[in-house]
């Protein structure tokens, strides 16, 4: 690894060093870096746990416990500068320990670690953001033998590399992630690289070893909550086309939100509805994030008179730490799942999006031309 001088014209090695040559700690360091930036591993997890002991009849901790978008528990093991011979041997054990958790324990868990380092939120709260906002009553968490492991070393011992290569073979989801430290003068850098599977092949190894684990209760409690979303979605479609044509050609869908077009790719207005709530959202989640970030930032420089014109305040939300950006009006206290409420659901949402729309409207061509400037690097 080089550092390039752009005035010289030269570039200059990036020295390669040991975690012990620069002071640093497996738990002290390596963890709590893993843990308050899990993404460094490659991926979108949510840590709900550190130095995990919650096992029968054992004394043993895990260094790492979190879960993936797809509900997956993935059991994380650090080793500093050497893998040492048993660390595969360490996480199967531990996978196996937390193959019997269920969603209510992992709730548990995760809302101890929340009480231990003082968050704000609840483990139910922040799962829900975890998975987009899906409700916590519809989470399938550590479903079947869907469970993962994931290694993190300065350097793998063979027996390690080979033994998880052989495992692979029988579809366990393990995965090899070399950690390598550079310093450059006062500057210390950190390198992840996942070494097996190789990044590239990654896919096509998942696909050939998934199987499909299923529970026939919490498909039939999603079945019974789609028909439920259907119903509703078709009522008030019905109701709205009689006052805008703004959903015209949305079908009714088993999903808790329907949207459509805002003239901008990647933007939408969205309906979306809960056990909880009711909203209506102005919504964008183009692929580069700092895309959406700079459409919201345009956007809320008309606040005040956006907020004038629709008549009520707006919660806005950047997102910083996800991709999308969020401007949203919301009912709360109302329940999808109850039919009583959902006529005062139809009329808050019908009558929302219809000032929602007529206000921001008419700041989209505003937008569409800034944007443009930005992707041309004008702005």
């Amino acid at each position: 690894m080089y550092v390039i001088d752009k005035k010289s014209n030269r570039v200059s090695k990036v020295q390669q060093k040991t975690f012990s040559e620069l002071g640093f700690m497996e738990r002290k360091h390596l963890q709590e870096w893993i843990a308050n930036e899990p993404s460094i591993l490659g991926e979108e997890l949510l840590v709900i746990q550190k130095e995990f002991d919650g096992f029968s009849d054992t004394k043993e901790r895990l260094d790492l416990l979190a879960l993936d978008k797809e509900g997956n528990l993935v059991v994380i093991e650090n080793k500093l500068d050497d893998s040492g011979r048993d660390v595969t041997w360490q996480a199967l054990k531990y996978a196996s320990y937390c193959s019997s958790l269920i969603k209510e324990e992992i709730r548990q868990i995760y809302q101890e670690y929340l009480d231990k380092i003082g968050a704000k939120k609840t483990a139910e709260e922040m799962l829900s953001e975890f998975y987009d906002e899906q409700e916590y009553d519809e989470l399938v968490l550590n479903k079947g033998y869907g469970q993962r492991i994931i290694l993190v070393a300065a350097n793998f011992r063979k027996e390690v590399t080979s033994t998880v290569m052989w495992l692979m073979n029988y579809n366990i989801k393990i995965q090899c992630l070399k950690v390598t430290p550079y310093q450059f003068g006062e500057n210390i850098f950190l390198n992840v690289e996942q070494i097996i599977p190789v990044k590239d092949t990654e896919e096509y190894v998942i696909k050939m070893a998934a199987k499909t684990q299923s529970s026939e209760e919490d498909e039939d409690k999603l079945a019974e909550r789609y028909k439920i979303r259907l119903k509703f979605w078709e009522k008030h479609l019905e109701s709205f086309r009689q006052k805008s044509d703004l959903f015209t050609n949305i079908s009714p869908t088993k999903d808790n939100w329907i949207g459509t077009g805002i003239g901008i790719s990647g933007g939408s207005y969205n309906f979306v509805v809960s056990s909880k709530f009711a909203r209506v959202e102005v919504y964008f989640s183009r692929p580069k994030k700092e895309e959406n970030k700079f459409i919201f930032d345009t956007l809320i420089k008309h606040k005040d008179e956006i907020e004038k014109a629709f008549g009520d305040k707006l919660v806005w939300e950047r997102l910083d730490d996800k991709k999308a950006v969020r401007i949203k009006y919301q009912l709360d206290g109302v329940n999808l799942y109850d039919e009583n409420d959902w006529d005062s659901m139809i009329e808050f949402m019908s009558d929302a999006m219809i000032r929602l729309h007529d206000v921001f409207d008419k700041y989209i061509q505003e937008v569409k031309l800034q944007l443009t400037e930005f992707l041309n690097g004008e702005v």
